[in-house]
């Protein structure tokens, strides 16, 4: 078998193999590129603010709780902890988000957290949280990217091959990358 040939065969299968992987890491990546400062894209917050009025600290108990609780249409079984950050502040950790509260004003604060479906799952994967046998399937896939990279470079011969138009376009994408670290990291 000649070997333009098998790298065809070897760039079409892996980049069959991969097609799932690519597009995981394509749509996370571009999510982490437009996150929010200090936010986690994949996953949602939705805040309110209130007034419920000041109240003792030794007058907190648990159905204070569920009434700040219903204020947010939680239910007791959302309820997981709670406790004093300050000797003024109540915090309060529910099953998705959590209130805080301080004591003397009133004024409190519901955050609700929620997880976006699909992005969630794919910035688990992207941020390898599975550890395990993920993180040997993604080094095989990584190693895979360059084996697809550089088996791309010779599928094409003549003029639009690697020695003309391929060289000229392979030349950019080295450039482009090398002038983005010249100018953010490699600067004084």
């Amino acid at each position: 078998m000649k070997w333009r040939k098998l790298n065809r065969i070897l760039h079409r299968d892996l980049g069959y193999i991969f097609f799932g992987m690519t597009i995981i890491y394509s749509i996370s990546g571009i999510v982490l590129n437009h996150r929010n400062k200090g936010g986690d894209a994949s996953i949602v917050n939705r805040s309110v603010s209130f007034n419920h009025g000041a109240i003792e600290k030794s007058n907190v108990d648990k159905s204070f709780i569920y009434e700040l609780m219903d204020l947010h249409e939680k239910s007791e079984s959302e309820f997981k902890n709670y406790y004093f950050q300050t000797s003024d502040q109540l915090m309060i950790y529910l099953k998705d988000g959590h209130i805080s509260y301080q004591l003397s004003s009133g004024e409190g604060e519901f955050i609700e957290i929620r997880e976006r479906p699909v992005l969630y799952e794919f910035n688990f994967l992207h941020y390898n949280k599975p550890k395990k046998l993920w993180t040997w399937f993604s080094d095989i896939f990584a190693g895979s990217l360059c084996l697809i990279a550089i088996s791309g470079l010779f599928i094409l011969k003549g003029k639009n091959g690697i020695t003309r138009r391929g060289a000229i376009l392979v030349s950019f994408g080295i450039i482009i990358p090398t002038i983005f670290l010249a100018l953010y990291l490699w600067t004084v």
